[in-house]
């Protein structure tokens, strides 16, 4: 025992500051205790080796004056400090190594000229008894009992002072105590404040103290005051095990990109094994769940690959799952369908069924994405969603597949449950599709029950009642929809001309997919009715309108090998066919005219066939590529602008949706659906009056999502009520 402890006294610990403890100031490092002091416009390390000064991530020192050291009394005039070593005699003897070393670390930096005895039991026995009960009671971390023995000592003798070096390491002892107890108690200002006013907690010899700081700065939004803490210990501590639970706990609370930082600290031992490659499976699961929830984030290749193998080799569906979802997040939908399905395949569940869904719905197969969620549809809020993107999709196939009846009745009632108006719109383009125009109205009346405000919906039931002879009833719909819906307003001619020119064409499905919201990975459609396209006729005269028809380019070809107008011909029927990618390619070709009329035509119908597929970067870029018509100008811009305040808000980006809802206020006249959406970005940034404003002038009209937000700014005064 005595050999060892020997060996044990004779290793020291080296003592440096954390950078950045304040944010005012940074520990520095004087070689026996911590001081927080001013930052300075730039420290330097005095004294620091090359290799020290050159690393990038080491905190930074400026050297101050130090202890007396032992034969400098006479240019100073003072005594060397007497060393109290009674506590090093009393920890040996009880054979508590790990206190032993802590003494010895912590007299070393307050005495740099001490030299530890090489027999810490050869140290004289203090002889007085009480203060070495008082030492007992300190070792045994009864503090409270340690100051209760000091003040009964002090009241009898009255010339008695407990040694300094006893109440330092008490103050230290209950700071520590303070430190933790904060730290448990989520009283993370408090952590900081302690460890400041005791930087001699903060050393290699606390490394749990550390820990608590760094977490303290992580939890109050201080990321790299935390890094300094943890690179501190990679930096300057050589216990093995405290270097690879600091990497853990860092982990836990700092961004990929800090984290690289410590992990380049990494070193090896002499056969050469890396002393974090123990925690490497976990920490490349952490990096590419990372790059899930944030697409923009580079994660390195190294670690998506490791996790393909461990998804390969370990067979755990969970691992595949945060593969499908790194993929999806990054548009590679193959790969996210292939994990997807791995993981579904080996353990259903609603994440794996939602995830394989989305990319089935991307693949255009949403029969099967459908079937696959149906279980899982009530999981979530999203699941649900996502199960509605597929219905939808499913039912707006053209032409519409021959779906099994219990497969319709389910879609059924789950839209009815839900009151979900985009499905049930949907459900009624597919009963007129099959010719059933008396369910089709009831479906387009169901959805405008549920969104009063759906045009698309208006439109069908105006449609269906049109087609069922109901003549009032098309009149009624077009005095509510006046000045609203100019399709619906001109429905009448429209159907007029449609007899006389083709009798027998049925109408045509158009459909646009908006924008996936990222944050809840759901895939929503926005259908547009089924309807007789009117557009001006290119090559007529002007006014003259006319029907195009879906006949004459249901066969697929290349279109590079038309001739410039049978090109834009093309791309205007595939767009009645609802085929927008192939027409946005006819297009291209018809813009190669010398006519300036067709390449206006051509620009023209290249931005609608963008905007149908919700690519509203490339619609804008079409619209450029010829000089337009003041009147397709302003139809185009609405568009746009719409769209791109709408995937605005679904990012959650509230004021870029707001500069855009401006920008449409110039040039076209307001929206109901986009005034609600104004409000509710207004709401999402806490500007509630101006929200109230706003859905106070719709909830007067009987706008429903009006009255809910109304409904929504009551509850959140209710809850603040000091909230403006």
């Amino acid at each position: 025992m005595k050999s060892s402890i020997v060996a044990i006294a004779a290793v020291m610990t080296t003592v440096i500051g954390v950078a950045g403890l304040t944010d005012g100031g940074f520990l520095r490092q004087d070689n026996s205790k911590f001081n927080i002091l001013p930052q300075p416009e730039a420290a330097v390390a005095v004294g620091a080796t090359a290799e020290q000064s050159a690393r990038r991530t080491a905190p930074q020192f400026t050297e101050v004056a130090q202890v007396q050291k032992p034969g400098d009394e006479a240019a100073g005039g003072k005594a060397a400090p007497v060393v109290d070593e009674s506590a090093l005699r009393y920890f040996a003897a009880k054979g508590d190594t790990a206190r032993l070393q802590a003494e010895i670390s912590r007299l070393r930096s307050l005495y740099p000229d001490w030299v530890p005895p090489s027999d810490p039991l050869a140290v004289p026995r203090n002889n007085d008894v009480a203060l070495e009960t008082m030492w007992r009671l300190y070792a045994e971390g009864r503090y409270a009992e340690v100051r209760k023995a000091i003040a009964e000592r002090q009241a009898k003798e009255a010339a008695w002072q407990p040694p300094s070096d006893l109440l330092e390491r008490l103050n230290v002892a209950e700071a520590r105590a303070r430190l933790v107890n904060a730290s448990q108690l989520k009283q993370y200002e408090t952590v900081i404040s302690v460890a400041a006013s005791t930087p001699s907690l903060l050393t290699c010899s606390e490394v749990d103290v550390l820990w608590h700081v760094a977490q303290a700065f992580a939890e109050t939004k201080r990321p790299e005051r935390a890094r300094d803490a943890y690179l501190y210990v990679l930096n300057n501590c050589e216990n093995a095990p405290e270097r690879l639970a600091t990497v853990q706990k860092a982990a836990a609370v700092l961004p990929y990109a800090t984290m690289q930082d410590l992990l380049a600290l990494e070193r090896n031992s002499p056969e050469g094994v890396a002393e974090f490659e123990s925690i490497r499976d976990d920490l490349a699961r952490r990096f590419v769940a990372e790059g899930d929830a944030d697409k923009a984030l580079a994660v390195d290749a190294k670690y998506v690959q490791r996790v393909e193998k461990l998804a390969e080799a370990g067979g755990m569906a969970s691992d595949a799952l945060l593969l499908g979802w790194y993929q999806l997040r990054r548009d590679n939908m193959n790969a996210a369908e292939q994990w997807f399905r791995r993981a579904h395949d080996r353990e259903d569940s609603a994440s794996a069924s939602q995830g394989l869904a989305l990319t089935l719905i991307a693949r255009k197969v949403p029969a099967e994405a459908e079937a696959v969620l149906y279980p899982w549809r009530d999981s979530s809020s999203d699941a649900l969603a996502t199960y509605f993107a597929a219905t939808a999709n499913l039912l707006a196939i053209d032409p519409p597949m021959a779906l099994d009846a219990a497969v319709l009745a389910r879609i059924a009632e789950e839209t009815t449950k839900a009151r979900e108006p985009a499905t049930a719109r949907q459900f009624g383009w597919y009963a007129r599709a099959l010719n059933q125009p008396a369910t089709a109205a009831q479906w387009f009346a169901t959805a405008l029950r549920w969104k009063p405000d759906d045009e698309p919906s208006a439109y069908g039931l105006a449609l269906s009642r049109d087609q069922l002879g109901d003549k009032d009833g098309v009149v009624e719909i077009q005095r509510l929809w006046s000045g609203r819906s100019d399709r619906i307003a001109r429905l009448g001619e429209v159907e007029e001309l449609r007899d006389k020119v083709n009798p027998v064409q049925p109408p045509v499905v158009e459909t646009r997919r908006s924008a996936p919201d990222s944050a809840q990975r759901t895939l929503v459609v926005a259908e547009t009715p089924r309807r007789t396209v009117v557009r001006t006729s290119p090559a007529g005269g002007a006014g003259q309108k006319v029907v195009r028809t879906g006949a004459g380019c249901r066969t697929t070809i290349n279109p590079a090998a038309l001739a410039p107008q049978a090109a834009l011909a093309r791309g205007w029927c595939l767009m009645d066919l609802n085929r927008p990618l192939e027409a946005a390619e006819a297009f291209e070709v018809a813009l190669q005219a010398p006519a300036s009329q067709t390449r206006e035509d051509a620009a023209y119908g290249q931005s609608l066939a963008y905007l149908r597929v919700g690519l509203t970067n490339k619609a804008a870029v079409s619209a450029t590529k010829s000089r337009q018509s003041q009147g397709r100008v302003d139809e185009l811009q609405t568009a746009i602008l719409a769209d791109r305040a709408i995937a605005a808000f679904d990012a959650k980006r509230y004021r870029e949706a707001i500069l855009f809802l401006d920008q449409l206020g110039q040039i076209s006249s307001r929206r109901q659906d986009l005034m609600v959406l104004r409000g509710y970005a207004y709401m999402n940034l806490k500007r509630y009056d101006e929200a109230r404003r706003i859905f106070d002038a719709l909830a007067a009209t009987g706008n429903r999502d009006a009255m809910q937000g109304l409904a929504a700014i009551g509850d959140t005064r209710e809850i603040w009520p000091n909230k403006n």
